[in-house]
C-alpha cells in the first residue's frame, strides 16, 4: 500500500502510452512522474518500460505486472465504492468477452437492456471465438460454450446448449438431404478454426449408435469467425456445425434447417467465466444475475431446439 500511487501512475502510463500524460492525469509534473516510476522499478528490481523519446513500451515484466495491478486496483476501487455507496451500488467499468456470433446476435441486445437498468456502468464488449486470457486482457466476465480446462476460473452455468448441423433450404434442395452422417462425404462443409485447432471432427450419436465424420479441409470453407460461418451457411455455401443459441432466429425464419435432426452432436452448455476472487464487485454480480435470468427466459423460447 505504500506505493499505491506509484502503481496507479504505472497503470495509467501503460494505458495512455505516455508517462507525462499519466502524470498530468494524476496531477504530477513530468519530473515527479518520472521519479515515481523510477522508485517503483527500484522497489521491484525490474524494468517495467522500454523508454524512447516517442513512446513507452512495456517489457515482459511490465506486461505481467500490469495485469496483476489492474485487477488489484479494480478490487480496491470496488471495495471503496461498496463502503461509500452501499453494497447495492452498481457502477464502474465492465469488460465482457463473448464468441463473435453470439455476441453480435444475442448478447449485445441483452447488454443494452442491462445498461438501461444500470446507466452508471460503462460497458466494453470484446468479441473473440478463442478464449482469451481473462487476467491478461482485463476481462471481468466471459461467455463461452463449454468449460475450459482452467482451475483458475469460476464457471457459472448459464444455460443448456445444443450444437446442430445446419444448412440453408436452397443448399439442401440442390445437394440432397443426408440421412446418415456417412452421407456427409459428398457435402460442402463450413469449418471453424480457433487457437485450439481446426474443428473438423464432427461427432454424432443416435441411441447406441455413434459416428465421427472428419471433414476434409480441402472440401471446406474455413473461418475463425462464427458469424461468417453462419452467414456462409445461410448463403448456401455448405453445412455448418453451430450453437442453437447462434442460429435460433435463422431456424425460426427458415433461413437455416437442421440437418440429421435424429442425430445428436455433443452438447456444449453456456457458462459465464470469471476470475476466482475473494471479493466480487457489485456490477459483476449484477451482470451475472441479469444474464442468468435472460438465459432462462430465452431458453423457454428455444425449448423445442434444445431438447
Amino acid at each position: 500500500m505504500d506505493n499505491l500511487g506509484d502503481i496507479r501512475l504505472f497503470v495509467e502510463a501503460a494505458q495512455l502510452g505516455s508517462l507525462s500524460a499519466a502524470g498530468r492525469k494524476l496531477g504530477l509534473s513530468p519530473a515527479a512522474a518520472s521519479a515515481r516510476l523510477v522508485r517503483l522499478e527500484a522497489a521491484l528490481h525490474a524494468q517495467l518500460f522500454e523508454r524512447s523519446t516517442r513512446r513507452l513500451k512495456l517489457t515482459d515484466e511490465g506486461h505481467l505486472y500490469l495485469a496483476q495491478c489492474q485487477q488489484a486496483l479494480r478490487i480496491l476501487d470496488d471495495a471503496r465504492a461498496a463502503v461509500q455507496l452501499g453494497q447495492g451500488s452498481v457502477s464502474g467499468r465492465l469488460r465482457i468477452s463473448a464468441t463473435a456470433d453470439f455476441g453480435r446476435t444475442v448478447l449485445r441486445h441483452w447488454l443494452d437492456e442491462f445498461n438501461q437498468r444500470h446507466p452508471q456502468v460503462s460497458l466494453t464488449l470484446i468479441l473473440c471465438d478463442s478464449l482469451s486470457n481473462l487476467l491478461q486482457d482485463d476481462i471481468d466476465v466471459a461467455i463461452r460454450f463449454g468449460i475450459p480446462v482452467d482451475s483458475g476460473l469460476v464457471a457459472r452455468p448459464m444455460a443448456d446448449n445444443r450444437r446442430i448441423l445446419c444448412a440453408s433450404p436452397a443448399y439442401l434442395q440442390a445437394h440432397g438431404v443426408p440421412s446418415h452422417p456417412a452421407d456427409l462425404r459428398e457435402a460442402d462443409c463450413i469449418l471453424m478454426t480457433t487457437a485450439s485447432g481446426l474443428g473438423n471432427q464432427w461427432q454424432f450419436t443416435r441411441g447406441e449408435d455413434s459416428h465421427t465424420f472428419v471433414v476434409p479441409p480441402e472440401r471446406a470453407r474455413i473461418t475463425n469467425d462464427g458469424g461468417l460461418a453462419r452467414e456462409w451457411a445461410i448463403e448456401g455455401h455448405g453445412m455448418a456445425l453451430k450453437s442453437v443459441w447462434d442460429s435460433a432466429d435463422d431456424l425460426r425464419t427458415g433461413r437455416l434447417r437442421i440437418v440429421l435432426p435424429q442425430w445428436r452432436c455433443p452438447d456444449s452448455p453456456v457458462h459465464a467465466l470469471f476470475a476466482r476472487r475473494q471479493y466480487t464487485s457489485p456490477r459483476v454480480r449484477a451482470l451475472l444475475d441479469f444474464l442468468q435470468a435472460r438465459f432462462a427466459d430465452a431458453a423457454r423460447d428455444l425449448a423445442a431446439y434444445l431438447e
